[in-house]
């Protein structure tokens, strides 16, 4: 089995509609970027020690599986993103 199918798999476990917990490292010229998905959501945002990173984490409420993969495919072209 694939990655994205055991991903898929887990998150079909949960109950839906849910909230669902995004974490990512971005350079802080990216970060709007990722917070434009987010907006409405409670956000939190560190910043690395030297300031070229930040650490956004997201806990929006999402209707279905679906959802998550949506921001993944979405936040995926955001360049220097490590989704964790």
């Amino acid at each position: 089995m694939n990655t994205n199918q055991n991903f898929s798999d887990s998150l079909n476990k949960l109950e839906w509609p849910s909230i669902y917990p995004f974490k990512f490292i971005v350079p802080i010229a990216q970060l709007d970027e990722v917070l434009i998905h987010f907006q409405l959501q409670e956000t939190t945002i560190r910043l690395s020690k030297n300031g070229n990173y930040a650490s956004v984490s997201a806990t929006p409420f999402l209707l279905n599986p679906e959802k998550v993969f949506e921001v993944y495919n979405q936040v995926s072209q955001i360049k220097g993103l490590i989704s964790l």
